[in-house]
């Protein structure tokens, strides 16, 4: 099941990120965030786009969320999507359904190009992202350093219409 995130959800959204942080090289975060803080960014996102969660048999096994690309007013219809899936739940196609409705979502509130940023290596989100139709469209070389090492990130766009 597929819907919006409530401030119910943040203390196990919180759980999935904390991971991330702790674990991988996947956001460039390095210190844990909790529930409260989660709900506060989760409220943020939902006042202009969307924060959605997939529940498998009464468990959120991922969310995703769009938010703003740019400030400038001229960038508007340009919103940056993050996704992520609990590694319990990967391979299972969750990913790729969570993902594709908030696509759905936004292309249907008159967004025009979306971009989802992948700190690299990370095959899974390259391949979800280019499933969908996205297409790489930059590479930055060495912009982040975590876990003692220097770490490329990469963009993905996708035009709507």
């Amino acid at each position: 099941m597929i819907r919006t995130a409530t401030q119910s959800d943040a203390p196990r959204i919180a759980e999935i990120y904390n991971y991330f942080i702790r674990e991988t090289i996947v956001t460039f975060e390095e210190t844990e965030i909790n529930a409260a803080e989660m709900w506060t960014r989760i409220a943020s996102a939902q006042k202009e786009h969307y924060w959605i969660v997939f529940e498998y048999e009464g468990v959120i096994a991922g969310y995703a969320y769009a938010g703003n690309w740019k400030s400038r007013c001229a960038y508007r219809q340009s919103l940056e999507t993050t996704i992520y899936l609990d590694v319990d739940y990967s391979g299972r196609g969750f990913g790729k359904i969570l993902y594709a409705d908030l696509i759905n979502k936004l292309r249907a509130d008159g967004a025009h190009a979306i971009m989802g940023g992948v700190a690299l290596p990370n095959e899974a989100s390259v391949a979800l992202h280019e499933s969908l139709g996205y297409q790489k469209v930059a590479h930055f070389k060495e912009v982040g350093y975590k876990m003692g090492r220097w770490i490329d990130v990469a963009y993905w766009e996708l035009i709507l219409d």
